[in-house]
């Protein structure tokens, strides 16, 4: 006999759901209701388009270059520049786990902000100066192996 999953998560709400990115407050606004979830599809929040401008790596690392940008964004573009906005970079990948949007949404939008001199870009260092590709079988198995240690 299987265990009934109770409250949101039974009722098929997104892990997160209503929640404010970082504070674990929930909220409901036009695009959010907290008993449904996110209302609006990710992917309009880029307008539908799914190719950044700039090419972006998960791992670079985005700050707030403090300029103001030209022309009226979305709340999303909003939202993407207050995470940059902090003392320290922040991770491509972070700020899509903080939106909970999928990355090459975030990535178009950090595009659409770095075009506006809004945000700025750092490609990874790797090290040795060595760039490594997804597949990298060395680079996979040095992750397993430290994944390895810890367990």
């Amino acid at each position: 006999m299987r265990a009934r999953a109770r409250g949101a998560y039974a009722q098929g709400a997104p892990y997160g759901a209503g929640k404010e990115p970082g504070t674990g407050r929930g909220r409901d606004t036009p695009w959010r209701d907290d008993s449904a979830g996110r209302v609006m599809r990710p992917y309009t929040a880029s307008g539908g388009r799914t190719r950044p401008g700039v090419a972006l790596d998960l791992l670079s690392l985005v700050t707030a270059t403090g300029v103001r940008p030209r022309g009226p964004l979305g709340a999303e573009h909003t939202l993407v520049l207050r995470l940059c906005a902090g003392s320290a970079a922040v991770t491509v990948a972070e700020v899509a786990g903080q939106l909970r949007l999928p990355a090459v949404v975030v990535k178009v939008l950090l595009s659409d902000l770095m075009e506006h001199g809004a945000v700025m870009a750092q490609a990874p260092r790797y090290p040795g100066g060595a760039h490594f590709a997804a597949d990298d079988q060395d680079l996979l198995r040095a992750v397993l192996d430290g994944l390895r240690k810890r367990l």
